[in-house]
């Protein structure tokens, strides 16, 4: 079969001109709409001064050109040039531009336009792309001509990097005044005013009182749940005037040094000076502490208490399967939930209600026993709440009892709890067995009185009594001294020795506060007893 030559096809081209009317605004016969941008960065007296001047300029500058319509002056008035989002006026003239109301922007210069390269060249080449202009007075720049970009790049570095320039100078001389204790902070918080004529923060009696009740409540067991209730309930607003709290708003009252007199400086710090970005200090930046700086609202001694109840409390180990985080949760809602053990496991007991008909008993129950059964926890027993109530209070009744006589023991043991070093132990020891040689002595002085035979062997007796308690009072002084130099212990002691003064421990009633205070565990035994172990060292049993 014969192939077919097909002839080559001829290109026809045919010219369209353009339309001067699109070609460029400012060849047009009709006048372009002009508007002009201006900025200060602070607002100290001289640059709001030369912030109006501008305006005044820009105004009539534009007004007084026929070829030129005035549309607006945006003007953004103590604000940064590196962040364009803070910049209102700057965001309302890029709308004004992609709706088509300006033709042409007039700026003094290109750090005025903006001091981030980033943001200053993506502006000008969004505008550039809808045909709009830039013209930057101070450089005679304008953004329209083909060579302007890389001009306007190199002006846009160096504007950066001035601003990188003057805000180390700014970061030096903060951490200078820091270093000295004199820089200013804010005191906007529950509790302080501070005005910019105050040389301290002064005090406002009414909302310290409440701060003092938050402290306070935290630390006699109530949780941040607990709190916001109390302060919802009482009306208390937070510093933005709002009547709802957050946890988080009382857990930063609750850990803020300012409350007991120091201030800790730059416990964040900024990345850089462009974007702003502030992050929390946690050792990339040194801080400084100043003890003492103002009035304290909150005493020192439960502040520092209270600071460790907040790491105790998120420090809690999970105790249910149930549990999806492997932190438990504290319950300040009954004291029990955190101190009641079941011996036989090891597991917590939970607080259960039993209802049948219209009868009803609350009870305790091991809560491996709960969730388990009796795979795991077979003997544990479980205790009808009133009962376990008034057992509990009557072993701390007896440890009470007991509490006047064995002081120095009570001590030994809150030493050793609290350091952990066996040698506080000692004085306890120590103490016991002078009591008892005191009472050996008493003995054999009577033995010497009353016999009528030879009396030689209760003089040696007595005589070897006696050395042994001066060598005992001597140790028991060396003990002493070693116990009184621990800031720790006595902080511990002094602490509950003045909460047992100052509250009714006739525990006639209970009580969850005055439990918290006083135990350190109870541990719940399969023959129905209990064993109540409590801060100042002592053990007592007791059958529920």
């Amino acid at each position: 079969m014969e192939a077919t030559v097909t002839a080559p096809r001829q290109k026809i081209i045919t010219k369209i001109e353009a339309n001067p009317e699109l070609v460029s605004r400012k060849n047009s016969n009709r006048p372009l709409n002009v508007a002009a941008y201006c900025r200060v960065s602070t607002d100290a007296e001289d640059q709001i001064n030369s912030y109006r001047a501008q305006v005044s300029y820009y105004t009539e500058h534009i007004s007084q050109n026929p070829k030129w319509r005035f549309v607006d002056v945006y003007a953004d008035e103590g604000i940064t040039g590196t962040m364009v989002k803070k910049r209102e006026n700057f965001l309302r003239m890029i709308k004004d531009c992609e709706k088509g109301k300006i033709d042409m922007i007039l700026t003094k210069s290109v750090s005025r336009f903006a001091r981030n390269i980033v943001d200053s060249i993506s502006y000008i080449r969004k505008l550039k792309a809808m045909g709009i202009g830039i013209y930057f007075e101070e450089q005679n720049i304008d953004s329209l001509k083909e060579d302007s970009e890389t001009y306007i790049g190199i002006y846009s570095v160096m504007a950066q990097s001035e601003s990188e320039n003057i805000s180390a100078n700014v970061s030096w001389g903060i951490r200078k005044r820091m270093q000295n204790g004199t820089y200013a902070c804010r005191f906007n918080m529950l509790g302080y005013r501070k005005d910019k004529e105050d040389t301290e923060p002064r005090i406002i009696s009414e909302e310290a009182q409440i701060v003092r009740n938050i402290f306070k409540m935290y630390d006699e067991g109530y949780s941040l749940d607990q709190l916001k209730a109390y302060l919802e309930d009482n009306g208390v607003k937070t510093t933005t005037g709002k009547t709802v709290w957050s946890k988080e708003n009382i857990k930063r009252i609750l850990t803020n040094e300012k409350y007991v007199g120091d201030v800790i400086y730059q416990k964040t710090f900024r990345t850089d000076c462009i974007s702003k970005h502030t992050k929390i200090n946690r050792g990339e930046r040194t801080k400084y502490l100043v003890s003492n700086n103002h009035p304290a609202i909150v005493d020192r001694d439960l502040f520092n208490a209270v600071q460790a109840e907040l790491a105790r409390r998120s420090s809690k180990r999970r105790t249910s399967d149930k549990t999806l985080t492997s932190l438990g949760k504290y319950s300040g809602k009954y004291a029990l939930s955190e101190l009641l053990i079941c011996a036989e496991c090891g597991s917590p007991y939970k607080r259960k209600t039993w209802t049948k008909g219209d009868e009803k008993r609350i009870y305790w129950r091991c809560l491996s026993r709960i969730e388990h059964g009796t795979k795991y926890c077979p003997h544990s027993k479980g205790f009808e709440e009133n009962k376990l109530h008034a057992a509990i209070c009557r072993a701390l009744k007896n440890a009470v009892n007991e509490h006047d006589e064995a002081l120095t023991l009570i001590k030994a043991n809150l030493a050793y709890a609290v350091t952990g070093d066996e040698t506080n132990l000692d004085l306890g020891a120590i103490e016991k067995r002078i009591k008892e040689a005191t009472k050996e002595m008493e003995n054999y002085m009577i033995s010497y009185r009353n016999t009528g035979g030879d009396k030689t062997r209760y003089l040696e007796c007595i005589q070897n009594v006696a050395d042994e308690i001066k060598t005992l009072r001597e140790q028991q002084e060396t003990a002493k001294a070693k116990l009184d130099k621990s800031d720790e212990v006595n902080f511990e002691i002094k602490r509950l020795c003045d909460w047992l003064d100052s509250h009714d421990t006739s525990f006639t009633e209970y009580d969850d506060m005055v439990i918290r205070r006083v135990v350190e565990c109870i541990k719940a035994y399969k023959d129905g007893t209990i064993k109540v172990i409590t801060k100042f060292g002592t053990e007592t049993t007791e059958t529920v």
